[in-house]
């Protein structure tokens, strides 16, 4: 029998090439070897969107779209809403008595996020909710309640495994063996640079290409996109290693045009104007079926509501399985 596999978003925007090199493809690569289970968490982006609910069920529908452009099949891969599996919210209750204050505030994750926002706000880490800090108990919940016995993870995320996998054996040892603990499924894949040269791309830094990009948008995000600063003339050899064109290149473009990209950036033989015109068109054409895809989900929103609504009917059921399990073993189970 194959193994349960379960991973997610939180619908706060649309994917871009980080989110596809980064987990996506690999995403697409494996849906034939698990029973596949893909959580749009809405409720966990609700944890700092709250007051913004329209943006939040905006987005459950247009990154459904974007996975389902991506090439993830909804015949294998059960998409549902985090929103609509109350026995989540009953497992992160239950949960909650598991883990202490002290413990959520060291886990790595959520320190990194919470100093994060203490530098965004100010006032000493008071805008910090309950609901945000208890993030790696509903994610907990998330994987328990579905059986999951491998999440996809980043390195970054590999402290709120951990903190699951502790929850899991609290709960095993007080209430008798029930639960299953995840084994991790670490990324190869680093995290993809922007266009700026960040580490990390995203929305508010405006370095990123998105899935909805319009080709106009995509020819002055490219065009805008940093090269070497020592390459002063066309005619100037230059590093291709710290150009973010030539790192694009890599990604979207064939062996042969990268090799040539990178000896003609090195000898002097290309000017940089040209090196962006060129990954303009080789971005377009990768992205071409993506876009196609999307198109017709986006011209068929009656189909998208079709594969939310069965993949989360599915996780239902799963999701009654765990939590009639849980209750019994706590005696609960009026």
């Amino acid at each position: 029998m194959k193994k349960t596999i379960l991973t997610g978003l939180r619908p706060t925007g649309n994917l871009h090439l980080g989110h596809y090199f980064g987990a996506g493809k690999t995403w697409c690569n494996i849906q034939d070897d698990y029973d596949f289970y893909l959580e749009i968490a809405d409720v966990q982006a609700l944890t700092d969107n709250f007051n913004n609910p329209e943006k939040v069920r905006q987005n459950v529908y247009e990154i459904t779209k974007d996975l389902l452009a991506i090439g993830l099949d909804p015949n294998k891969v059960n998409f549902f809403i985090q929103s609509q599996i109350s026995e989540i919210a009953e497992l992160t209750v239950f949960y909650s008595n598991l883990v202490t204050v002290s413990r959520l505030q060291r886990n790595p994750t959520v320190k990194t996020e919470i100093a994060q926002k203490k530098e965004l706000f100010g006032n000493n880490g008071e805008s910090i909710t309950y609901g945000f800090l208890g993030y790696p108990v509903s994610q907990a919940a998330d994987i328990t309640c579905f059986s999951g016995e491998v999440v996809p993870v980043g390195e970054d995320q590999l402290p709120l495994l951990e903190q699951c996998r502790e929850i899991v054996r609290k709960f095993n040892s007080i209430y008798g063996e029930t639960l299953i603990e995840p084994e991790q499924l670490l990324s190869t894949t680093p995290r993809i640079k922007g266009l700026d040269g960040n580490d990390k791309m995203g929305k508010s830094l405006g370095n990123a290409i998105y899935f909805v990009d319009d080709e106009k948008t995509i020819n002055n995000k490219i065009m805008g996109a940093i090269t070497d600063p020592s390459k002063l003339k066309k005619d100037d050899p230059a590093n291709p290693d710290i150009c973010m064109v030539y790192y694009y290149h890599k990604l979207v473009n064939n062996e042969e045009n990268i090799s040539k990209v990178c000896s003609e950036c090195k000898k002097g033989e290309r000017g940089c104007v040209q090196c962006k015109k060129e990954l303009i068109d080789a971005m377009n054409e990768f992205l071409k079926p993506i876009k196609e895809k999307r198109k017709y989900y986006d011209e068929h929103p009656e189909v998208v509501d079709k594969i939310l609504e069965e993949g989360t009917n599915k996780a239902k059921e799963k999701a009654k399985e765990t939590i009639n399990n849980v209750k019994k073993a706590m005696k609960i189970n009026y």
